[in-house]
């Protein structure tokens, strides 16, 4: 494991800027938490500041969506599951926020996008990724997926990962 990894948002949907200070804390955190008992507390002490300051900052920063999450962040290639497979979903728009947040519920689903479909070669508008130890172990999670898709289904199909291209999030300068 990594420790705690933190999502930026890009585009911040209160249109806040950043001051020094939250920067500051974004740049020292962007590679994860340190791994010790108090984390915020560890931050603090080396950027200078308190650590109730660093923790109420970090919370205004999810409050108005610049961090979008604090988490855990397994590195799964270490764990074992060494197969990715992205897979794709035709399912009907007017149905894809309630069944995406199903397939997103799955333990076994890292990954589950809404994405614009590219007819008449691309039906598909739901994406989930699962990794398994085997193709096999990859199907019957897809095949778990489809079931709970039943009827709402129209097609699917699943991407195998071929290879790393990037492990890591967006990165700023301090």
């Amino acid at each position: 494991m990594t420790g705690y990894s933190q999502t930026l948002s890009t585009v911040p949907q209160t249109g806040q800027l950043l001051d020094a200070t939250d920067r500051q804390i974004i740049v020292a955190t962007q590679a994860g938490l340190p791994l010790v008992a108090e984390p915020f507390a560890a931050l603090a002490q080396q950027l200078g500041l308190e650590t109730d300051e660093v923790l109420q900052r970090v919370a205004a920063m999810q409050a108005s969506g610049i961090i979008r999450r604090i988490a855990a962040v397994p590195n799964h290639y270490a764990l074992g599951y060494t197969v990715n497979g992205m897979s794709v979903w035709n399912v009907a728009d007017d149905r894809i926020s309630e069944l995406g947040r199903q397939v997103g519920a799955l333990d076994y689903v890292s990954h589950c996008y809404h994405r614009p479909r590219h007819l008449p070669l691309w039906p598909y508008n739901l994406f989930a990724m699962v990794h398994g130890r085997s193709d096999q172990d990859v199907g019957a999670k897809v095949t778990g997926i489809a079931t709970l898709l039943g009827e709402h289904c129209r097609g699917h199909e699943v991407l195998f990962s071929k290879r790393i291209l990037k492990k890591t999030g967006l990165r700023i300068k301090g």
